[in-house]
């Protein structure tokens, strides 16, 4: 692992607090290449624990953030990533939403909502088809993935009763 400065830490959670359309989780594939593969700062493996204590921790899925910022600088690196990643959406989202709402009848506006709309769905979609490619090498992951998927969409019961049954399953013994 080669440890970032904290303002290395700082800058590369700004660009990507700037690039999260649709919220961290339409960037882990970025995050994942940038922490994981250019900058070698976690592994791989890390990186999924990360991912699956983020989404098991309640509040948002921004978490992961914090988690590699913590692996990499300690505490202090844990604060300084999250605030990199919220800061700079936050200002944007606010003033944004005010013009927003003024422009609210406006046929741009509802241009700009038609065609963002595709762009989030693709880039959560890429998002799931990381973590699936990480877990083809096992077949219980794969197949519990795609189970999921299946389950979710269809029975349309609350996704964490999903993640239960994938704990039981893991705490089992059954995925690894």
């Amino acid at each position: 692992m080669i440890a970032p400065a904290f303002s290395t830490l700082f800058l590369r959670f700004c660009l990507f607090s700037l690039m999260a359309v649709g919220g961290a989780n339409a960037l882990l594939p970025e995050i994942f290449r940038q922490t994981v593969m250019v900058d070698h700062w976690i592994s791989g493996n890390e990186f999924a624990t990360f991912y699956a204590i983020a989404q098991a921790a309640p509040g948002p899925n921004v978490l992961i953030v914090a988690l590699i910022g913590w692996k990499v600088l300690g505490i202090p690196g844990a604060l300084v990533s999250l605030v990199g990643m919220v800061v700079p959406s936050s200002l944007i989202a606010f003033h944004v939403g005010k013009l927003w709402y003024r422009f609210r009848t406006s046929p741009w506006r509802q241009a700009i909502e038609r065609g963002l709309a595709p762009i989030t769905v693709g880039l959560v979609l890429g998002s799931g088809c990381l973590l699936l490619s990480k877990a083809a090498t096992n077949w219980h992951l794969l197949a519990l993935g795609l189970a999921t998927t299946v389950a979710a969409f269809s029975l349309r019961h609350n996704p964490l009763w999903w993640l239960a049954l994938a704990a039981i399953l893991g705490a089992l013994g059954w995925v690894v």
